[in-house]
């Protein structure tokens, strides 16, 4: 009979849950789901590695979600931000870190993608990018697709098709969803990625004609949809939906929050079909761990009133020279030490492992990836379903135990380590989590 399980047993040690729970007093309801369950108060730690306030390390996965590229103590980041907050941190003043950081930034992006505004945060720069693309096109409706993320405030969240959105009310006018290629299943029931991801484009197409008013702005898609479990586009989607926003006379936004700078083994996740979008936002690992975001786009673009009106694009803290310290040691790093070439070289090692696991570990299902942005889906091994969250909760609370950090504690395990991770640390990782899972396995009796 399988045995009940046990209540969890945190591998956070006494000061770290002292000062978590102390914390909870003051706190705000809503935290991110993994430092709530992991309860680790963070003092430290050096490239892959985090450290806690008790002295234990954990091999990081997660790379606070994708955004930590350098990991952690990166000597030329720390350097370049501390002196620069001996000088000033506010303002939208030119800097020489901004300066540099612009003109490297063009030297990387596609092709003619050379003007960008900088803000604060994901949200915050999606939505300056839908401002851009009304100014640019003088339409106001905006097309996403179901599983995709764009942000939280209230410009965006109407582009979210789950029950993140429940009892907000009324969304914002103009936002339509469309479905997305889902490898795990097709939403519209068809079989094969490649027919799913040309039945998506017809509806699409459909859509467009018989739900919107003729007046769209823009068409926003990630590379890889992140949120939604790292799931990775079938080969031609995104250059079809790039297609069709042309015929349509919008604009085409690549979300590369996640994708951007080398997470998925190029330099952006656009790059990988070879496809130039109208638009790029990008975000979370280009500032190194420093809240910052960006718009990209073409000098004609960024030029369409009133979006380049005098303060038309700006944003408070956006491109301060704390933040501008940031980016430009973060990008000077990534491409000294050839990031973008690890994570394609560390992610290949690291899917091939995943796929040895799955044919030893029945509770792997699909494992996916590109570069260092891996999906990997946690199932029932009886019936193939999605694993309950409480058992994933366990296995996430396994690889604390055996000190490794991962986000485990949802059936679709997004491993998002940084970019600075060694082959042999993301394989020591990954046998961690292996542990982690026959563990749990077997005191569920699986």
């Amino acid at each position: 009979m399988p045995t009940q399980a046990a209540e969890p047993v945190y591998s956070a040690g006494p000061k770290s849950k002292a000062m978590f729970e102390e914390e909870q007093e003051f706190i705000a309801p809503g935290l991110q789901t993994i430092a709530l369950y992991a309860r680790i108060a963070a003092d430290g730690g050096r490239g892959a590695a985090l450290h806690d306030a008790d002295g234990n390390e954990y091999l990081d996965l997660v790379a606070g979600i994708g955004v930590a590229s350098l990991g952690y103590g990166h000597p030329d980041w720390a350097k370049a931000v501390a002196e620069q907050a001996a000088k000033t941190a506010v303002g939208s003043f030119t800097t020489a870190h901004r300066l540099n950081f612009l003109k490297t930034l063009s030297t990387v992006t596609p092709k003619g993608l050379t003007r960008c505004q900088l803000y604060s945060s994901g949200a915050e720069a999606v939505e300056a990018a839908l401002r851009l693309a009304k100014s640019k096109t003088g339409k106001f409706e905006v097309v996403g697709f179901w599983g995709g993320f764009h942000g939280k405030t209230l410009g965006v969240m109407g582009l979210l098709n789950d029950g993140f959105k429940n009892s907000y009310g009324a969304m914002a006018p103009g936002l339509h969803l469309s479905p997305y290629p889902d490898s795990r299943k097709c939403p519209l029931g068809t079989k094969g990625e490649h027919d799913c991801g040309a039945h998506c484009l017809e509806f699409l197409r459909e859509k467009l004609k018989r739900e919107t008013t003729g007046a769209v702005a823009a068409i926003i898609l990630e590379p890889v949809q992140g949120t939604n479990g790292n799931v990775i586009p079938p080969a031609g989607f995104f250059k079809g939906v790039r297609e069709i926003a042309r015929e349509i006379g919008a604009l085409f936004i690549s979300d590369e929050m996640i994708t951007g700078f080398g997470r998925t083994g190029k330099m952006f996740g656009c790059d990988h079909e070879g496809v130039v979008p109208d638009l790029m936002t990008i975000g979370k690992g280009f500032g190194g761990g420093f809240p910052v975001s960006g718009v990209v786009a073409s000098t004609e673009t960024a030029s369409a009133k009133p979006w380049a009106n005098p303060s038309g694009s700006s944003s408070s803290y956006g491109g301060n020279p704390l933040a501008s310290a940031a980016c430009d040691a973060t990008l000077q790093v990534i491409l000294r030490e050839r990031l973008v070439e690890n994570s394609a070289k560390v992610g290949a090692a690291m899917l091939e492992k995943l796929h040895r696991m799955k044919a030893v570990e029945p509770l792997i299902g699909a494992v996916r990836g590109r570069g260092l942005m891996i999906g990997v889906d946690l199932v029932h091994p009886k019936d193939g379903k999605s694993l309950d969250k409480a058992v994933c909760r366990e296995i996430f609370e396994e690889g604390l135990r055996r000190g490794v950090l991962t986000m485990a504690y949802n059936p679709s395990l997004r491993v998002n380590p940084p970019l600075v991770i060694t082959e042999s640390q993301a394989l020591d990782g990954l046998e961690r989590l292996a542990e982690a899972l026959a563990a749990v396995r077997r005191r569920r009796g699986l």
